[in-house]
Parts: structure tokens; sequence; C-alpha cells
């Protein structure tokens, strides 16, 4: 989730120099710098039951699976974004240690605050990457995902999920039922309006 951006510009150098040092993670886009903030317990699960799938089924293969503290760089000159969940099965990948730049599969779990950044300028910036071939958008606050798949390097493909849905990652050969997504999600319920 994005805060408020710091005060000063930053160029993509001093921005790694800096995040390093900071307690909190920051997202950085056009010289501008952003703290993330917390999460809901429905968007910490829904991000750690798709990680735990996905690790599992993974074990073997060369891939790795990367949930929330590890960044993506887009390109040279940044941006740089924090995904939910991030699957790498490039073996320009395997020694990075603080970043990744060849990902297969991102994934943002949607929160109110987050969804239109995350279906707009966060997913214009993560078509440049070359190695992405899915895109997954996860609802926090009812059952919903959408998955956008690369046809070419200028179309996606868009299919959204539902309840009783399967969901299909062609891009690591994985598919389970959405249900298995929110596993023990509690959604926030809203007050009838009186």
């Amino acid at each position: 989730m994005i805060a408020e951006p710091q005060p000063h510009r930053l160029s993509p150098q001093e921005y790694l120099d800096w995040e390093a040092t900071q307690d909190i993670k920051h997202e950085y886009l056009d010289g501008e710098v952003f703290a993330m903030t917390g999460s809901t317990i429905a968007h910490n699960l829904i991000a750690l039951n798709l990680a735990s799938t996905l690790k599992a089924f993974l074990r073997g293969r060369g891939c790795r699976v990367f949930i929330a503290d590890v960044k993506v760089q887009v390109s040279e000159r940044g941006a740089y974004f924090y995904p939910d969940v991030m699957v790498s099965c490039d073996e320009r990948d395997r020694p990075a240690v603080n970043l990744i730049q060849h990902p297969c599969l991102i994934v943002e779990v949607l929160s109110p605050t987050t969804e239109a950044f995350d279906r707009g300028e966060k997913f214009r910036r993560y078509r440049q990457l070359s190695a992405l071939q899915e895109y997954v958008l996860i609802d926090a606050t009812q059952i919903s995902v959408d998955r956008f798949r690369r046809l070419s390097d200028t179309q996606w493909e868009l299919q959204s999920f539902t309840t009783e849905d399967t969901l299909e990652l062609t891009s690591i050969g994985w598919q389970g039922a959405i249900a298995l997504l929110y596993e023990d999600v509690i959604f926030e319920s809203i007050p009838p309006s009186s």
C-alpha cells in the first residue's frame, strides 16, 4: 500500500542507497519515494495462501517465489515496486540479492486505496518487463481475481474469476481453485444503512 511521497526527488541509485538504511519499505517512481503502509489481515492471508501454494508447487523446478519484502526493478531508471507475490524462473535472477529484474509472474492484492494505481500506472510500468507473462490482481474485499496474460509485446488478455472458478497460471504451469486463495479470509462486513 502506498502512503504519501517523500518531499524531495532522488535518482534511482540515491533511492537504492537510502532505502537500504530504512526501517520501512519504500517504492520508487519517477524520482519520488513512497512509504509502504501496513495491510489488512485479509490482504496478508491472500498473499500468504498463494505464495505458499506456489512455493510447494514450484519446489525443484528452478523457480523462486517471493512475497512482499522483495522489490522488482522495472528498468534502470526505476520504477521499483514491492509486489505482494512474484515468481522468477529466469537464471539472470538466480544471483540476485536485493531485487528481481526478470519475473514471469507478478501478483498484487488489491485494497480500496491502491486498486486504481495497481490497475493503472503500476500495470503500465510492469508491462515494460519483457519476462513478465502474467499479472494477477486479487481483491481483498470480495472474491474476485483478474488475470492479465501477455499475448504479444503490445497485447494483454484479461480473464476474470470468481468463487467457483479455477485460476490457471500458464507462466508457471499451475492451476488451482479460487477458493484456495481466500482460505481463512474473513471479509469486513458493511453495516446496513438505516
